[in-house]
């Protein structure tokens, strides 16, 4: 009876995400009309905040409790996640389409936090003001984005903008965040009533299960046609793991972490890079077949880990 529950709460809260999904791509894209910013940065900033709150919710709960490894490897794991199997998923779908300045700016620096994240982690350790250089570089960002206001792109819906856009977007973000959540509780219950492994279920439900509203907006917005929202849902959750829930966790309690941390890192940068390279190379997209390359890399990532 437990485990027809959980596939019960299970198959709801997938509806829930994909619902809720459908209601973040929409509001916010009208927002971003009505406020003169493209969707590129709505997916960058909103949506990508909203999306990452079970990513900083588990992080920040972990660096409370003094679990450095679980803070670090969560957000580093749900990284890799996002660029193998969600970015690469969504592409395998229909092809992804970004802009020159989407890869060179955002890209770049997401390959650039990825590198400083190295170097602050190459000891084992992240300070308080390690912490407060990674928040004060994601302030910095965020601003620069919003003072330089990119020109909105053309196809937007021609739907027009109501204030309840706004309350629809909040709906929607809470939503997908707790379909989100209970999605990784049921999954987790169910994996243990069939005697899945604890080591099992955290590199595979659970690095699913909070990556799991980064996975619905894209897939929505990308079916929609917006790629902006899409791209910069994915690129924008990276950065604010990175910067913003690594960072915070830090500030509140400096973190120690294992040496493996330091090879896991190592496969984040080089899956950053090797997509920046991909969407240089085929005219700023990510195709089907690259798509492939993603999702085997990231396999190949989890059985590595599974055989240790």
């Amino acid at each position: 009876m437990n485990a027809l529950y959980d596939v019960l709460i299970i198959i709801v809260c997938v509806l829930g995400l994909w619902w809720g999904a459908v209601w973040v791509v929409e509001s916010a894209v009208r927002i971003a009309k009505r406020v003169g910013l493209s969707e590129v940065v709505i997916g960058l900033t909103v949506v990508a905040i909203g999306t990452s709150a079970p990513e900083f919710a588990v992080t920040v709960g972990a660096a409370l409790e003094g679990r450095g490894d679980i803070s670090v490897g969560n957000v580093v794991g749900s990284n890799i996640f996002n660029l193998g199997f969600i970015l690469g998923g969504v592409a395998i779908v229909r092809a992804i389409c970004t802009t020159r300045t989407m890869v060179v700016r955002d890209g770049g620096m997401l390959v650039g936090t990825s590198l400083l994240l190295l170097l602050f982690l190459w000891d084992h350790h992240m300070s308080r003001l390690e912490g407060g250089i990674l928040i004060s570089l994601l302030i910095l960002y965020l601003g620069y984005l919003i003072w330089k206001r990119e020109p909105m792109e053309d196809g937007l819906p021609s739907g027009e903008f109501r204030w309840l856009d706004i309350p629809r977007l909040l709906a929607g973000i809470a939503l997908v965040v707790g379909s989100g959540h209970f999605l990784v509780e049921s999954a987790v219950h169910l994996a243990r009533l069939i005697g899945v492994s604890e080591w099992v279920i955290g590199v595979t439900i659970v690095a699913a299960g909070t990556s799991s509203p980064e996975f619905a907006t894209s897939l929505i917005a990308v079916l929609k046609g917006h790629h902006g929202v899409s791209a910069g849902n994915l690129i924008g959750s990276d950065l604010f793991n990175l910067l913003g829930v690594l960072g915070v966790a830090a500030v509140i309690r400096p973190m120690i972490v294992d040496a493996s941390a330091v090879s896991s890192i190592l496969v984040l940068v080089g899956m950053v890079v090797l997509i920046v390279v991909f969407l240089m190379r085929t005219g700023w997209q990510i195709s089907r077949w690259e798509g492939v390359l993603l999702v085997t890399i990231n396999i190949g990532r989890w059985i590595l880990d599974f055989l240790r």
